[in-house]
């Protein structure tokens, strides 16, 4: 055992021991966590707007703070962008986190010295809590590649800004800056496609032993190194043993990768965003993530069935159930309050608190009643190709409304790795398993509102083609799983 591995085990063991601490005591430590966040804003411009001097309950500070997103919340950001202090947070943000959004344009994610910490250790102690678990930590000796945005940094009124996966790469401790790929000049590459053939020749020859990034990046990665060499990328990495990932479900994407690697290989899932980082995956034996309770973030959520009602029900930590999906709220010590960041969780354990992430509150299909969220479709297509050999790369769900004949129906738009013998077969398989899952849908598709499901091939590299048309092939960028129109699906048709 090396020095850097026996190491990795002790810094394990006591980072179990500080996170048991809060996880033993969730309730009181959202509590403190809300109290030191309303006492270190109350001086702000938001925190005299709402009053948070005179807050002296969460009742008081349900009625004092409504729930908003972006654009609810962009007057103050706007202040902040232009050089203002003192707004949302005290004093100014290190950084703002550059994301790219659907209505708003770009939006301007303020990430504080405060908060910056959190996005670090919750990395960190993702990857710790699974060698306190497995007890395997050879892993550090070897090369690791993150899959992530360029480094470079843009600046605004004095504050630098950039995305947040080329944020946190500033922070890489310098205990792994020596087993860390690619070099800055290849993460500096702003092409995708390019930056991705930079690095397969930088790792082809490595000693690659951590992979983590987006499963649809890591994908076009795999796809190139197996085109280079000809061979599994498990046997060009013979000591590859840890994939780590966050972003979109992997569920999807486990069979093909398997048959790229050539054998399964343990993985770690995140839930990182800009506005902060949530949950990590703290156990290979139990499903779903860690919510992290003690890490600078107040949570509420409010059920999607009634998120859209005037003056919805927000509910904390200790009032959730299982199995109930819910609408993800923030507050933190970047300076986001009542903040809808747009995704919607279940709870699959609740000591400790877990969660899983079931889609998108945007994301959805409901042109019928049925409302069909990201999680089903997923668990659908997964049951699908649970014991046969297809494989899917990538695919997106769309109503067809009006059809040019029959009755209408949804679409699933898949490219297949390995497509089924019998595509109507294996449609039936899917459809089957969403309605196991959503009463709604089974209602409709048993009143012949609606009729079976129609699958649509994509051509190899469609996916890719169509993100590269709108300008979001790489970065941070995800196709949605659902859409309740036919935009994406429409243009998809094309390549």
């Amino acid at each position: 055992m090396s020095i850097k591995s026996f190491g990795a085990k002790v810094f394990a063991s006591i980072i179990h021991k500080k996170t048991q601490k809060w996880v033993n005591d969730p309730i009181n430590t959202q509590k403190k966590v809300f109290e030191q966040l309303l006492e270190d804003a109350k001086h702000t411009a938001f925190g005299k707007d709402h009053n948070f001097a005179y807050i002296n309950s969460y009742e008081d500070f349900v009625k004092h703070v409504p729930i908003r997103d972006y654009e609810g919340l962009r007057p103050y950001v706007d202040r902040v962008v232009a050089g203002e202090s003192d707004v949302l947070w005290k004093g100014k943000p290190l950084y703002f986190a550059k994301t790219s959004g659907t209505t708003s344009g770009a939006k301007y994610i303020p990430l504080t010295k405060e908060s910056m910490p959190y996005h670090i250790e919750a990395a960190r102690n993702a990857i710790l809590a699974y060698v306190y678990e497995t007890g395997k930590a050879d892993f550090v000796n070897g090369k690791m590649i993150f899959l992530q945005g360029s480094p470079i940094l843009d600046e605004k009124n004095g504050i630098k800004l950039g995305r947040l996966s080329g944020i946190v790469a500033h922070y890489v401790p310098a205990y792994l800056q020596k087993n860390r790929l690619p070099s800055l000049e290849t993460n500096c590459i702003e092409d995708w496609e390019t930056k991705v053939d930079a690095i397969v020749e930088e790792t082809v020859d490595q000693n690659m032993s951590v992979i983590s990034g987006i499963p649809s990046w890591v994908q076009m990665y795999f796809e190139k190194l197996k085109e280079k060499k000809g061979k599994p990328v498990g046997d060009i990495f013979p000591n590859f043993n840890l994939f780590i990932y966050g972003g979109v479900n992997y569920e999807p994407y486990r069979g093909k990768f398997e048959q790229m690697i050539g054998r399964k290989v343990p993985s770690i899932e995140l839930f990182p965003a800009s506005e902060g980082f949530f949950a990590y995956q703290d156990t290979q034996t139990e499903k779903g993530m860690l919510l992290l309770l003690n890490a600078g973030i107040f949570y509420e959520f409010i059920k999607v069935e009634e998120f859209f009602n005037e003056n919805a029900r927000r509910y904390t930590i200790g009032e959730v159930e299982l199995g109930v999906n819910y609408v993800l709220i923030i507050s933190t010590n970047a300076g986001l309050w009542g903040y809808n960041i747009g995704d919607t969780v279940q709870f699959v354990n609740l000591k400790p608190y877990r969660v899983v992430v079931s889609g998108r509150i945007k994301h959805f299909i409901s042109a019928f009643g049925e409302h069909v969220i990201g999680k089903e479709v997923e668990s659908a297509i997964q049951e699908a190709m649970e014991g046969t050999s297809v494989t899917v790369n990538e695919f997106t769900v769309a109503p067809q409304i009006s059809p040019e004949e029959g009755l209408p129906y949804h679409e699933w738009l898949i490219e297949f790795g390995n497509e089924p013998e019998d595509l109507e077969a294996f449609a039936l398989k899917i459809d089957n398993a969403l309605r196991k899952q959503n009463m709604y849908y089974d209602d409709l598709i048993v009143g012949k509102v609606l009729k079976t499901l129609v699958i649509s091939k994509v051509k190899q590299e469609g996916f890719n083609n169509y993100m590269k048309s709108i300008g979001k092939l790489g970065g941070q960028n995800k196709l949605p799983r659902l859409s309740n129109d036919r935009i994406i699906a429409d243009q998809l048709k094309l390549y």
